[in-house]
């Protein structure tokens, strides 16, 4: 059986992002990794979803990309910039 539909491999993969999202002062990362342990959570499960999912690298990799774009989007919401939060200058401090 191939590396890419292991789930541990993809459990591995979730907490090295996430470890990175620790040491890196972004948000970017923890969105992969959420996508990362999603796949990783469904490969474990199992079933006929596990399998479909397992058997082929473009739908595994669409699945990890449309959970991760999804939770980058959900993360940016909940965690983003708020509205009045940046404060912008419309004047020259010199005149």
């Amino acid at each position: 059986m191939a590396w890419w539909s292991e789930w541990w491999v993809w459990g591995v993969a979730a907490i090295a992002l996430a470890i990175g999202e620790v040491l890196l002062p972004t948000y970017v990362l923890l969105g992969f990794a959420i996508g990362a342990a999603f796949v990783s959570l469904v490969l474990l499960v199992g079933g006929s979803v596990g399998l479909w999912i397992g058997g082929s690298i473009p739908v595994l990799a669409l699945v990890f990309a449309v959970t991760s774009l999804i939770a980058w989007l959900a993360l940016r919401r909940w965690m983003g910039v708020y509205r009045g939060q940046v404060k912008t200058f419309n004047h020259d401090i010199n005149d």
